[in-house]
């Protein structure tokens, strides 16, 4: 098996810890399916939040889903003026026997906007 990294994205509604889980939860469970992945296959997720959102962690979400064994960490966005507001986005480093060319990057909603060369 290969390490293979997949990205994703997903702008929240607003800023609610209730909200961001649901999102997050929903953002990682495509990944994973998308990807015919299970958390054994995950070897480490990176969250990032734009600035707009502080009412929790994103890996709080992935620790709900039952990923507890994996490493994970969360960084603010880098604050860029015009930018979307109140994305969460992850890259996430997986093993994985398909090509990096096959791996499904997922970006729900509205952030499918900020990746239109690999959002599927």
């Amino acid at each position: 098996m290969a390490v293979r990294a997949v990205r994703g994205a997903v702008q929240l509604d607003r800023d609610a810890a209730d909200h961001m889980g649901e999102q997050v939860r929903e953002l990682l469970t495509a990944v994973l399916d998308r990807n015919d992945l299970s958390t054994d296959d995950v070897i480490s997720i990176w969250f990032t939040a734009t600035p707009d959102l502080h009412s929790d962690f994103p890996a709080a979400a992935a620790r709900k889903l039952g990923i507890v064994d994996v490493p994970l960490i969360c960084a603010q966005e880098i604050d860029v003026e015009g930018a979307m507001p109140r994305v969460v986005r992850l890259l996430a480093h997986i093993e994985s026997d398909r090509p990096r060319a096959d791996l499904v990057h997922v970006y729900l909603g509205a952030a499918a906007s900020l990746r239109k060369d690999i959002a599927q």
